[in-house]
């Protein structure tokens, strides 16, 4: 989701839930401690730099059970930290920490803010050796097709 996105459904909810992928909802009484452009410029295994931005925003739980987050209060940080993001519409990526911390995608379903699971990958499959994956075929309809095309006299073999 994009900072623009996730501004929008601010706009609609009157209260915060965060639900992990694990669908256990984050406690009501979290705290944004963080919010920022993160910016990583590497190289890939095939020789490419690249650079990505997103927007994180560090998700805290403290002993402080009475305080609540409202999407008003989420907002005005949000435009407080604006001037970080150079006006650039990027993804928001929410960090948390259960065992340790951990960087999450965020999706908006019903009232609800979603974190979702972000995964690894190679950027380079067509230049570091990494073969593509094969035709998948169903090998019921492959049986098929063959007990059809193949029979004495029918030129398979």
């Amino acid at each position: 989701m994009k900072i623009s996105q996730f501004k929008k459904h601010l706009n609609t909810v009157s209260e915060l839930n965060m639900i992990q992928p694990n669908g256990i909802f984050i406690p009501k009484h979290f705290h944004i401690t963080e919010a920022g452009l993160t910016t990583k410029h590497f190289i890939d295994c095939g020789g490419t730099v690249r650079t990505e931005k997103t927007i994180s925003f560090q998700v805290w739980i403290a002993n402080d059970t009475d305080h609540r987050l409202v999407p008003e209060k989420l907002t005005r940080i949000i435009n407080l930290s604006e001037p970080l993001f150079n006006g650039e519409d990027l993804e928001v990526e929410i960090e948390y920490q259960t065992d340790t911390i951990s960087k999450y995608g965020l999706d908006f379903v019903g009232s609800n803010f979603v974190l979702t699971n972000k995964f690894t990958n190679c950027l380079a499959k067509d230049t570091c050796g990494i073969p593509s994956e094969g035709e998948k075929i169903v090998l019921s309809e492959l049986k098929s097709s063959m007990t059809t095309s193949c029979k004495p006299g029918g030129g398979c073999c």
